[in-house]
C-alpha cells in the first residue's frame, strides 16, 4: 500500500490543568497555544503549519477520560532545530528532565526525554 501522508495525522496530550500545561508547552516552545470548549472536552490547540511535514495536535483535558501517565503508553517526539535550546527550558517552566540529549545513532540525530507539568512523559528531537 502506497502511503500518502505521515501515519500519524493529530496527536492528543492529556493534561488535568489546562492553564498550567498550555503555560509549560507556551514558555519551552515560544508558543500560542489556543484553548477552545467544546462542552466537557477542552482542548489547547498547537500552532501548525498546513502543507508541512509534521502532525498537528492539542493538549485535551476531559475528566474521565484523558490521563496524563510518566510510565506508561506512546512517546511522542516534537521536533526541534537543536533540542538543547527547548529542553533548557523545561526545569523553568515547571517540568523534568528524564534523559539528558544524547546521540541515538551518527546520522539519526539526537533526543531527550521529559514529564511535562501533568505528569505526562514526552521527547524532543533534533538532528543538531
Amino acid at each position: 500500500m502506497a502511503m500518502e501522508t505521515n501515519m500519524v495525522g493529530w496527536f492528543e496530550i492529556p493534561v488535568t490543568d489546562m492553564a498550567r500545561a498550555r503555560s509549560f508547552y507556551e514558555r519551552v516552545f515560544g508558543i500560542e497555544i489556543q484553548v477552545h470548549r467544546m462542552n466537557q472536552l477542552e482542548m489547547g490547540w498547537f500552532p501548525s503549519a498546513q502543507g508541512k511535514p509534521g502532525a498537528a495536535g492539542s493538549l485535551v483535558k476531559h475528566e474521565g477520560f484523558y490521563y496524563p501517565d510518566r510510565e506508561k503508553g506512546p512517546v511522542l517526539y516534537f521536533s526541534c532545530t537543536d533540542l538543547q535550546e527547548q529542553l533548557d527550558r523545561i526545569p523553568g517552566a515547571g517540568g523534568e528532565i528524564l534523559q539528558p540529549k544524547k546521540l541515538i545513532a551518527e546520522g539519526m540525530g539526537y533526543m531527550a526525554l521529559f514529564t511535562d507539568t501533568e505528569g505526562n512523559r514526552l521527547a524532543l528531537y533534533s538532528q543538531k
